[in-house]
């Protein structure tokens, strides 16, 4: 690792991280993403708050600040409980959870609540698997349509070429996110469709990036060596084309990949996006932005989450282009790109 750039080696610490915190969710979330335990007593708490959780015989819950056990005038016990500044006395036959100082059961908020009562960290980590696996999907999709045009259009002969540029450059000359925008509002996209949508539409730079590092490649000595000795296109393209375009490819989807989550985010921010109560991080910032100076967190956890992805990725992405780009490298003159 002490050989690797710095960037590198932050890029994929911090993907690292975010990475194994989403495939380890539901054993890093106390509580059900969308679990309304007790709605009105758990609205908006502060981070770091700590509830007794009293269980009724019924099968409710009722979340208090403070709880204890005392006379309930009748002769007997009862648990007085404390919550929203009022405060009441259950008698123990209505209390299934009780124990020698109260109840045995907390809800510990680390960060916080939203208006709903629900947790904002188990949101968060779950939030996580949501909106990585859409970035990550969406990238592969994108790859996979962009490798294959971009290959296509080089070695497929130049009517094949001038057709599939053309037809690449009409598709980047149109305004896409209306199209995307206008997709969502009709559709109300869930996980898969959101993937469709964002990879459909992000192929197009991959593909011509494609098709300029072949058609560089494909005047060169080795492929002409490939050529001779009866090698297929095919097999060439495959095992002597591709590879030695791979760095500037995997460069740009790295990037992309924080890109998509950020506008999956931004579609889900302006309600467009995967909906509620399905939680990303998009839709979390969303949820929070009408209570900022009520409720800050709920909109600062998921914005923050957001940012490091973005500078993590970002940084992979700078990392891999210094470390895979020997002329970046190179003490020799003639081996440093051109200024």
């Amino acid at each position: 690792m002490r050989r690797l750039p710095g960037n590198l080696r932050w890029g994929i610490g911090i993907v690292a991280l975010l990475g194994l915190a989403a495939l380890a969710a539901p054993l890093l979330a106390p509580y059900d993403p969308a679990e309304q335990l007790d709605p009105v007593a758990a609205r908006y708490r502060p981070p770091g708050t700590v509830l007794s959780a009293v269980h009724l015989a019924d099968g409710g819950w009722r979340l208090a600040d403070r709880v204890e056990r005392v006379p309930d005038g009748l002769g007997g016990n009862g648990l007085a409980v404390e919550r929203l500044g009022r405060r009441e006395v259950l008698p123990e036959s209505k209390v299934v959870n009780l124990e020698a100082g109260g109840v045995a059961d907390r809800r510990v908020f680390l960060l916080g609540t939203d208006r709903f009562g629900r947790d904002i960290w188990s949101r968060m980590v779950h939030g996580a698997r949501v909106s990585l696996a859409v970035g990550l999907l969406a990238v592969a999709l994108a790859l996979t349509l962009g490798v294959t045009v971009g290959s296509a259009a080089a070695l497929g002969g130049p009517v094949v070429d001038s057709l599939l540029m053309r037809t690449v450059d009409a598709l980047l000359s149109f305004p896409w996110i209306f199209l995307m925008i206008l997709l969502s509002t009709l559709f109300r996209p869930g996980t898969a469709a959101m993937v469709l949508l964002l990879g459909s539409f992000s192929w197009m730079g991959i593909s011509r990036l494609t098709r300029a590092e072949l058609l560089g490649l494909n005047s060169r000595e080795f492929v002409a060596a490939a050529r001779s000795i009866g090698q297929t296109p095919m097999k060439i393209l495959l095992r002597h084309l591709l590879p030695n375009a791979l760095t500037p490819i995997l460069v740009r989807a790295t990037l992309m990949v924080g890109i998509l989550i950020l506008l999956e985010s931004s579609l889900s921010f302006l309600g467009m996006g995967i909906q509620p109560p399905t939680p990303t991080w998009g839709n979390m910032v969303a949820e929070g932005r009408d209570a900022l100076n009520q409720a800050w967190w709920i909109a600062t956890f998921p914005g923050a989450a957001l940012a490091l992805t973005v500078i993590g990725f970002n940084l992979l992405a700078d990392g891999l282009r210094d470390f895979l780009d020997p002329r970046l490298d190179s003490k020799d003159p003639a081996m440093l790109p051109p200024l």
